[in-house]
């Protein structure tokens, strides 16, 4: 099974009249998303499942891959890493999946699957993990097959 982990890209600060879910792309986070979607695009597999979290900054990432997504709730800004390999299957899914939302949960998970000591990882905005399920009895429960960052694509 593959694991596609995408942060949303750069968006706006939080500020007291703005609830945390409502933040959008900035313009920069708007080009990433676009870059890093078209990339994706190219590369996923056309059986990916793709779930977002219901942030509209996370809505807006998605669309850069102008595909179909289900919003999924348990992916919001305070899941955590367990929630979030519970809603996409992990490791048994059918098909790949590709899951955008937060840190820290989405560091927390790629640490947990690569086991990187001190259980974090930072992840960029707008930046992808390809991760690919380890071979039986490995120590790590995953495989990095790729990391791109929205400034590099």
């Amino acid at each position: 099974m593959d694991l596609i982990i995408w942060r949303h890209a750069e968006a706006v600060d939080k500020t007291d009249d703005l609830a945390d879910l409502e933040r959008a792309l900035t313009r920069r986070g708007q080009k990433q998303a676009s870059r890093v979607g078209a990339w994706l695009s190219a590369r996923l597999p056309s059986d990916v499942r793709i779930l977002c979290s219901p942030a509209l900054r996370c809505q807006q990432t998605t669309l850069g891959l102008t595909r179909r997504f289900e919003v999924r709730p348990e992916l919001g800004p305070d899941a955590g890493a367990a929630a979030i390999l519970e809603t996409c299957g992990w490791p048994r899914a059918a098909h790949p999946v590709l899951v955008v939302g937060h840190q820290p949960a989405l560091g927390e998970l790629v640490a947990r699957l690569l086991d990187i000591e001190g259980g974090q990882c930072e992840i960029e905005k707008g930046a992808v993990w390809w991760l690919r399920k380890g071979e039986e009895g490995a120590r790590a429960e995953a495989v990095l097959r790729t990391v791109q960052s929205p400034d590099l694509i």
